[in-house]
């Protein structure tokens, strides 16, 4: 695992710089804003950070791989050297406590002289290890975990991690490969810390990227929100529109296939009416064609679909075919709406359905109603589809977020978002 800082004016500068270096797969671990410091502050506008993180190759040897781990062990290991190397330390006390992270990542990359993400991982892990204070595993930061079986699964440590990821219904096969993972890393004396961190470094980079609207390339962008009935498409739709046309400026339609709710129709309305920006019922793909040509001076056109029960075979039909009418020169990107209080076994089948017939990535809705959200992880691993959005409330426009690994992987392992 390769985890190294890099920096910009902006986060799209720097995350360009990532991805430039370590491909399209790095997945932006952290993102924060710092100050410049002393006079430099009078002249210089702050810059942005970010720490991108990548998965070696399969094919990468494992004691490669326990080397790069060891990296990782000693930083998290300088727990409360990080932590009080705040920006009110002096610049030479900064640079001492990270000069060895420093030395190691010019090696790695002269150019950018990147770090390890110490820091931002143990700033993520510090309710986790709270966590496991509170459960008496350890007394300390330094504790080792001693005496651990061979059967790593049996210590408490261990079962701690595997109950608390079953409890927040991750599935349990994927928590028997989370475990499995954590088990081959563990040398004699390895502090709690040290595994805690790979185990969420890992499941952060599991997530991968996050898939969120960008601009068309040529004419508008054309967005389709699809899923079953009652998972918020239309609220989430309202949501999402209310910031394009209030925060980005752009100017955007909303369209509606759903001609089998009056209700979803008239409340998409409502909100078209608010926004002042049009709105149009769509009543076959002809008309859908047609209508994305009228509005082809727009910048995004999104389109609510009728929600359905993924085994009414009418109806799906009828949301494939106004998929495939959009012609393949038009931009389009497609999202399936999922609600995190759903069963994962009705998940996985209505993922299954909608994977026959178009690829999307996934936004999931209600997490505000419940406290456990394995569902998420679950659904990444098992349909491959990048993540992007979530809601936490029926407020428009606020209730709705970018997807974040980093705080689902904190929650999932027990710590707070």
């Amino acid at each position: 695992m390769i985890i190294k800082k890099f920096q910009g004016k902006t986060e799209q500068e720097a995350t360009a710089l990532a991805k430039k270096e370590l491909g399209e797969n790095a997945v932006i671990m952290h993102v924060r804003t710092v100050k410049r410091k002393g006079l430099l502050k009078l002249f210089k506008k702050p810059y942005v950070e970010v720490s991108a993180a990548l998965e070696e190759e399969a094919d990468t040897s494992f004691a490669k791989m326990k080397e790069a781990d060891s990296e990782v062990a000693k930083a998290v290991g300088k727990v409360n050297d990080m932590e009080t190397a705040t920006e009110s330390t002096s610049d030479n006390s900064s640079v001492n406590t990270l000069k060895q992270d420093a030395d190691y990542s010019a090696k790695q990359d002269p150019v950018h002289a990147s770090k390890q993400d110490s820091g931002n991982i143990e700033e993520k892990l510090e309710s986790l290890h709270n966590l496991l204070i509170e459960k008496k595993l350890i007394d300390d930061r330094k504790t080792e975990l001693k005496d651990i079986e061979t059967d790593a699964r049996s210590t408490d440590f261990f079962k701690l991690i595997y109950n608390t990821l079953i409890d927040n219904e991750v599935d349990e096969k994927y928590v028997n490969d989370i475990i499995d993972e954590a088990v081959k890393i563990y040398k004699p004396n390895s502090q709690i810390d040290y595994i805690l961190a790979n185990i969420y470094q890992r499941m952060v980079l599991k997530f991968g990227k996050v898939s969120l609207i960008t601009d068309a390339n040529k004419g508008p962008k054309v967005l389709f929100f699809i899923g079953p009935t009652g998972v918020g498409k239309t609220t989430t739709i309202a949501k999402l529109a209310s910031k394009l046309k209030v925060n980005d400026k752009k100017k955007i339609v909303l369209l509606t296939t759903d001609t089998y709710r009056i209700a979803a129709a008239e409340q998409l309305k409502t909100y078209a009416n608010i926004l002042e920006v049009p709105f149009k019922v769509i009543y076959s793909p002809e008309e859908l064609v047609s209508s994305i040509s009228d509005f082809s001076e727009s910048d995004y056109i999104l389109i609510d679909t009728a929600g359905h029960a993924h085994t009414n075979e009418s109806q799906k039909n009828g949301t494939k075919q106004f998929l495939s009418c959009v012609a393949d020169e038009i931009d389009k990107q497609v999202y399936l709406v999922l609600s995190a209080t759903t069963k994962y076994r009705d998940l996985k089948s209505v993922c299954e359905t909608y994977a026959q017939f178009t690829d999307y990535s996934l936004i999931f809705t209600k997490l505000d109603e419940t406290v456990a959200l394995g569902n998420l992880y679950n659904i990444k691993l098992r349909t491959g589809a990048d993540m992007s959005y979530i809601t936490v409330g029926q407020d428009v426009p606020d209730d709705i977020e970018e997807f974040s690994p980093q705080n689902t992987v904190k929650q999932l392992l027990g710590g707070k978002g």
